[in-house]
């Protein structure tokens, strides 16, 4: 324990992303009365795209964005840097929830991820894209015969092209670990980045292509007005024909919505950088993504491109509210910790140079929804459960979708036009929570059986089996 303890003596308290002397500095606050077309509220991935997208669509539409802080300051700057073509969080959760139109979803997600893709490459974002892909891996016996039923599942639909399966000595020859059982990778559906520098680069496209972005703004009220809508900022009031909400976690101007999300409590560690003999003594030579198997309560990994790797787990909190009180735990880095040393303890002794936290936001089918408000005067999307970097372009586009009116392959969706089902008050919300995360563990404890409290979430449909 002490020893775990010691690597993270001069772990620095904020994201490795962020931590960048090359971040961009704040556009100005916004002070005066503005109209626009098209009013974007929120500057992370999801109000980046789509304020990108709208302009890519028609460059005559006059754009606004707003953030209350900086562009990328929170979930999409602190992520693992993950880039999933998956919209479902998964095939697993795609097949429990849409079985019927899961093909035209995971075609949608390859399309999405190769549109990102030449949006990095035309705007000449320097984010280290790569598209390595993704190995989930079985740490638990039982895990081993979950991850080959959904292989073979994913097989017999057609949806297996460019998924291997790993026995034990396979995985291992990838990423060496004597925790690692065997492994399911997905080498064309994962791309991996730095998540600041992709933020970063969005907002300069945005600029670049006249959207007008007002940083340390905040909105603070929505009300209609005439044809459109006005929000007031601090320092003066927007007029906009539209708005679009990518604000996730944070208080969203709809309020009927916020009871389909609560924050749950992301948290990371970022080693120093490793030699050449720590890095033969893992092997992960290829840079994937690691994931653990889907109903694992454990961490998940990934490789930075200066030699150092990371790893990442998540908690929710007792209030079912956002709390800066959380965006630390000493705890939890030093249980992510040990869980790190575990599956490699042939990097004992290594320091981690950063950790850090921060919320994200949840719903109940652990998938994004969406929707519009104020006869359609308004788009928002939300729930993204930690997989947003990839899935918030789609949601982009399914606002503006939603926003001109118009009927796509994307809003025909039954997942575009459903709703997850709302929360219940607290402190019902975070009881149900810990119960679950509990349960989860305990299956994972007892080779993988579901307890009462489990199978009844199963059969309500809610998304807690990741």
């Amino acid at each position: 324990m002490r020893s775990v303890a010691k690597s993270l003596s001069e772990a620095k308290p904020v994201s490795y992303w962020l931590d960048d002397p090359g971040k961009p500095a704040p556009r100005p606050a916004l002070t005066s009365d503005e109209r626009c077309d098209l009013l974007v509220i929120g500057a992370g991935y999801s109000g980046l795209w789509t304020a990108l997208i709208a302009k890519e669509r028609d460059p005559e539409r006059d754009v606004v964005l707003i953030e209350s802080k900086e562009a990328g300051w929170a979930a999409s700057g602190r992520n693992g840097g993950f880039c999933a073509a998956s919209l479902t969080h998964g095939l697993g959760n795609g097949l429990a929830r849409w079985p019927g139109e899961l093909a035209k979803l995971e075609e949608l997600g390859v399309r999405n991820l190769d549109a990102i893709e030449e949006a990095v490459a035309r705007y000449g974002i320097d984010c280290d894209f790569e598209r390595t892909g993704e190995i989930d891996v079985a740490t638990e016996p039982h895990q081993v015969e979950e991850l080959r039923e959904l292989h073979e599942e994913a097989r017999r639909l057609g949806l297996a092209d460019g998924s291997e399966w790993l026995d034990r000595d396979a995985v291992r020859a990838e990423v060496d670990s004597p925790t690692f059982l065997a492994g399911l990778w997905d080498r064309d559906g994962v791309a991996m980045l730095n998540p600041a520098k992709l933020a970063w680069g969005l907002k300069q496209a945005c600029l670049d292509l006249g959207v007008r972005i007002y940083e340390n703004t905040r909105g603070l009220k929505m009300a209609p007005a005439g044809p459109g809508m006005t929000v007031q900022t601090p320092y003066g009031t927007i007029l906009a024909r539209r708005v679009a909400l990518g604000t996730n976690i944070f208080p969203s101007l709809v309020k009927r919505i916020r009871p389909f999300t609560v924050p749950v409590y992301d948290y990371a560690l970022m080693s120093e950088p490793l030699d050449e003999a720590q890095l033969a003594a893992i092997g992960w030579k290829n840079r994937q993504g690691l994931g653990t198997a889907p109903t694992s309560s454990t961490t998940s990994g990934s490789p930075a491109t200066t030699g150092s790797c990371g790893a990442a787990t998540t908690r929710s909190t007792p209030t079912g509210k956002l709390d800066s009180e959380y965006d630390h735990r000493p705890e939890t880095y030093l249980r992510l910790a040990e869980h790190f040393f575990t599956a490699f303890p042939q990097l004992e002794g290594l320091r981690f140079s950063h950790a850090w936290g921060g919320a994200i936001d949840t719903c109940s089918r652990f998938s994004a929804f969406f929707g519009t408000a104020h006869s359609g005067k308004v788009a928002y999307a939300a729930g993204y459960t930690g997989l947003g970097v990839g899935a918030t372009r789609f949601g982009a586009e399914v606002m503006l979708d939603l926003l001109d009116g118009l009927s796509t392959e994307r809003t025909r969706l039954e997942m575009v036009k459903s709703k997850p089902m709302p929360f219940p008050p607290e402190p019902f919300a975070w009881t149900g929570i810990a119960l679950t995360k509990w349960s989860l563990a305990r299956a994972d404890a007892r080779g993988g059986h579901r307890n009462l409290w489990l199978k009844v979430m199963d059969k309500l449909g809610l998304g807690f089996d990741s």
